[in-house]
């Protein structure tokens, strides 16, 4: 269904019709996630064009959504995840790895973390080092600085009165005061901003809530902007094709009421931005006919235009728990019991506040793992709780174990995975496959950082509340042993990124300008123009590319006109 903004209209989404509110569009842009919703918004402030915003998913109102701490129940819905698995993983033990993936408008800033992590300022030179002008750190930190509404003063690294609500995680009074200490006795440092020079060290992380509420890209860059009468939203639309005629991106063809439903297509006079995320912008290319030929000929698709990286380099955070017994008081069980939680709704619900607008993470820390390292090579998140916490009450249901656990992540891998199809039917889910341990690099890193973690928590005043190791486990300290573990253990960050790299050479598929190399009027903006991951949470950075690539949609329609007067 649609909707189509009309002025002065006070709630937004409520005038629904059943396709595309024209046959043209200036803009349409494919998909409604971090990256979609906030190019989407940004292309409708100005009121010459028309942007038409397609998206498989649909709008959602469950209250659930809007729960920070309730994020883990809303991920494991079907309702909101496309629920994607990967294939058997020849390094971890043929394991196939989940990949949620945020369904509905929002896209994954509708289930996510909400964790917000820009990545290393050097993460962004390196960028510009392999040819890509314009994406420096001095150059991307003015986009990430627009969306924002920092929690702090403005100053050089941050601003005030963005759409994006950034606040500072309230940490807890038992387990951050000790384990902060414990840090600092090994010499770690403590940061109160891992956002501004430095980057390194320990501390509470900053998160995308606003007034304690979820603060997805739909609810602070879509929602507000649905005002605007030249903005037309389509939901639960889903994108078949993009049509190329004379090496020019000219409609989109989507069918919405699933795969028997309708078909619609939709000219676009300008441009065609791909926002449908790491795995769905390279399988759209790859059903148009734009990708590597072999992959479409096993499909039987016809060439439209060879473009061998679609689909390559994809990139991830391999990711492993570490779990411990613990003492109740430092754990989240506590506050779990059904009339606690009962009482920390209604306060949320009247303020905004407690427990329920805090997210179950108690430290970040961004830290290196060999002293001549350039910039943090890991991420790790303290947690007072595992995804097996559920609410209990004495004598009715028993409460999970009372356990503390580190998340423990690789923040740049050297391992390469892709995307592929699985059919040519557009509603089969892609092929994913991360060849997570694949490089001796990789396994390397975590053979480094397991004994670093033990040696905070045996660290005063650690043991105080810790009460035994129970993953990897007291059993597991050989090389063999941390390999066999890991091989079980190592999962994903859920933080894909580059399958339609940027770059310079053959095997990119966007130029620095996000325009899809050989094809006019196609571009894509989300995570997967990455030519390398970034070193954090990759959301932020999806949503400043959102930020640029509709700034250099402007200036590109800018200069044409200007050509055009002269």
């Amino acid at each position: 269904m649609a909707w189509r903004s009309k002025p002065r209209r006070k709630s937004v989404g409520m005038g629904e019709v059943m396709q595309a509110n024209s046959d043209s569009f200036d803009y349409i842009v494919v998909g409604a996630g971090s990256a979609g919703c906030t190019v989407a918004a940004r292309l409708s402030e100005d009121p010459q064009v028309r942007v038409l915003l397609v998206e498989a998913g649909k709008r959602e109102r469950d209250p659930l959504l809007s729960i920070p701490i309730a994020f883990p129940i809303v991920m494991s819905k079907p309702r909101y995840n496309w629920s994607y698995f990967g294939e058997e993983e020849p390094y971890a033990d043929n394991r196939r790895i989940r990949q949620p993936r945020g369904k509905g408008l929002g896209g994954s800033s509708l289930i996510n973390g909400m964790l917000y992590a820009r990545g290393h300022a050097r993460d962004y030179d390196e960028w510009r080092q392999l040819g890509l002008e314009g994406w420096s750190y001095e150059d991307v930190l003015p986009y990430f600085r627009k969306s924002e509404n920092h929690w702090g003063e403005a100053d050089d690294y941050h601003a005030t009165g963005g759409p994006l609500s950034i606040t500072k995680h309230v940490p807890d009074k038992e387990l951050f005061p000790r384990f902060i200490a414990a840090t600092e006795k090994l010499g770690y440092k403590f940061q109160t901003d891992h956002h501004g020079p430095d980057q390194e060290g320990w501390g509470s992380p900053d998160i995308s809530i606003h007034k304690g509420r979820r603060g997805s890209t739909s609810a602070r860059f879509l929602f507000p902007a649905m005002d605007r009468p030249n903005l037309t939203v389509v939901s639960s639309a889903h994108a078949t094709r993009i049509e190329i005629r004379d090496g020019r991106a000219v409609a989109l063809h989507y069918r919405q009421g699933g795969r028997a439903g309708r078909d619609h297509r939709v000219a676009a006079s300008r441009e065609i931005i791909l926002s449908g995320g790491t795995y769905n912008s390279p399988q759209l290319l790859m059903l148009s006919g734009i990708g590597p030929v072999d992959e479409l000929r096993e499909h039987g698709i016809d060439v439209v235009h060879a473009l061998p990286g679609v689909g390559r380099n994809l990139q991830d955070h391999p990711s492993i728990a570490m779990i411990w017994q613990a003492v109740r008081k430092v754990t989240l069980n506590p506050e779990l019991r059904y009339d606690r939680i009962a009482l920390s709704g209604l306060q949320w619900l009247l303020t905004g506040k407690g427990r329920l607008a805090n997210m179950p993470v108690t430290a970040n820390g961004f830290i290196k793992t060999r002293p001549d390292l350039e910039r943090p090579d890991a991420q790790c998140l303290l947690q007072p709780t595992t995804i097996f916490a559920r609410p209990w009450f004495p004598g009715i249901r028993k409460s999970a174990d009372d356990v503390i656990s580190m998340a423990c992540v690789l923040l740049r891998a050297q391992s390469r995975g892709w995307v592929k199809l699985r059919s040519a039917d557009p509603f089969d889910a892609p092929r994913i496959l991360n060849n997570v341990l694949k490089e001796e690099a990789d396994r390397a890193f975590f053979h480094r950082l397991i004994p670093q973690i033990r040696e905070i928590m045996a660290t005063s005043p650690m043991p105080d509340v810790i009460r035994g190791e129970i993953a990897p486990g007291p059993d597991v300290q050989s090389p063999d042993e941390i390999d066999g573990w890991l091989r079980q253990a190592t999962n994903t960050a859920l933080h894909p990124t580059s399958t339609c790299a940027m770059g310079i050479g053959e095997d990119a598929v966007c130029d620095a300008r996000l325009r899809v190399r050989g094809l006019a009027g196609l571009r894509v903006a989300d995570a997967s123009v990455m030519p390398r991951i970034v070193g954090g949470n990759t959301n932020a950075a999806a949503i400043m590319i959102g930020e640029k690539a509709a700034d250099l949609i402007r200036q590109d329609r800018q200069q044409t006109h200007s050509k055009v007067a002269a």
